[in-house]
């Protein structure tokens, strides 16, 4: 199983080493990967068990612009479905992985 870590800090800015210390202490949950992001105050992490897309599911995810950041553990069943629709309403992806599915429809539903 999969492990996620963050904060978000009142004052100061995130550092990366923090972030890291904090997936260093769960590295058991997920030996496959790791991946951390900063910005400002905030700072996510992650460490990964690979089930799908084993080559290009590297998180934290970010949509195109890098504008919203994503760490996810679980699994949505309809990612294809979800991922085809975002497709056809503009939204181009650089995965294969149901968590990058999740930046996409957070900026729809961010807009409406």
């Amino acid at each position: 199983m999969c492990g996620i870590a963050g904060f978000l800090l009142r004052n100061g800015e995130a550092n990366a080493a923090d972030v890291r210390a904090m997936t260093d202490v769960i590295r058991h949950r997920g030996p496959d990967d790791e991946g951390i992001y900063t910005d400002g105050p905030c700072g996510i992490g992650m460490r990964r068990l690979s089930i799908i897309d084993l080559s290009t599911g590297h998180q934290p995810i970010s949509n195109e612009d890098g504008s919203v950041w994503v760490v996810f553990n679980g699994e949505i069943y309809q990612y294809k479905e979800l991922r085809e629709e975002l497709i056809n309403r503009g939204h181009q992806f650089r995965t294969n992985s149901d968590t990058e599915t999740i930046v996409h429809l957070y900026e729809e539903k961010a807009s409406q």
